[in-house]
């Protein structure tokens, strides 16, 4: 008599009809227990799985940024300024990235480049990005912080992106890669200078194995990665960009004798 309220409260026992033969009617009833608690123990197990997984689903989304600026004196000359060699786009991008074996040139404005590998934390990714390239003059479409007197700007921005090596611990839907930049010729009198600026800005949602890192921790990595990265850009300007523009000043002048 204590056992159907039991049952009842369950939702899970078998009526069992007044018409079905008595002597088995004790075999029916625990039959039919059997296979509800089996049943009831493979749902409860289903549905933990259900709820660990869900729970494990960390959403902490990061935003990283790194800013640089470059300021150098530009020598140029009447037959050769830097606004013909900012429209030499391929030129510009060599002297930029002079390894062949990491880039290739995919139509007149953009450019597939391999990077260096990078490391954050305990992961490795080789990114491989798709990099473009345009030209813009006459204050037209300048980014903000650029006076609109600049007579040729050269503006560099990133349109795809892949991260190969971590397909398995962050998704394409979860992260995101944002690198703006601007190259351009500033005259002021007699004194020419050459500037530019670059951001680079990545933004993910953080996997387990990164939400369990305290965030200084990996502020402080993230932003030394950028910092690197903004750095090498800076210094292939300074260096390999003004050294080609010195030979294409050459090549000018040559041509004109």
């Amino acid at each position: 008599m204590t056992l159907l309220p039991v049952l009842r409260s369950c939702n899970y026992h078998q009526i069992i009809s007044p018409t079905t033969n008595p002597s088995f009617a004790g075999d029916s009833k625990r039959n039919a227990l059997k296979q509800n608690w089996r049943k009831s123990k493979q749902e409860f197990s289903s549905d933990s799985r259900l709820r660990w997984r869900f729970n494990c689903k960390f959403s902490n989304p990061s935003t990283y940024s790194s800013q640089i600026a470059t300021d150098l004196y530009l020598y140029e000359t009447a037959d050769a300024s830097f606004d013909q060699y900012l429209e030499d786009k391929p030129r510009v991008f060599k002297a930029i990235f002079p390894d062949k074996r990491r880039s290739q040139q995919l139509n007149d404005e953009e450019w597939r480049v391999h990077m260096l590998p990078i490391q954050f934390l305990f992961v490795t990714c080789n990114p491989v990005i798709d990099m473009r390239l345009r030209c813009k003059s006459n204050g037209y479409g300048y980014p903000p912080g650029v006076p609109p007197h600049v007579t040729k700007l050269l503006h560099l921005d990133i349109v795809r992106w892949e991260l190969q090596g971590l397909e398995d611990i962050v998704k394409p839907s979860e992260f995101s890669l944002d690198v703006k930049g601007a190259l351009y010729p500033y005259r002021q009198g007699n004194l020419n200078r050459l500037k530019g600026q670059l951001t680079m800005t990545i933004a993910f949602d953080l996997p387990p194995v990164f939400a369990l890192i305290p965030e200084d921790v990996r502020r402080d990595v993230a932003n030394t990665v950028l910092r690197r990265l903004v750095e090498n850009m800076k210094d292939k300007v300074n260096g390999s960009l003004l050294a080609d523009y010195s030979k294409f000043r050459t090549e000018r002048m040559r041509k004109l004798v």
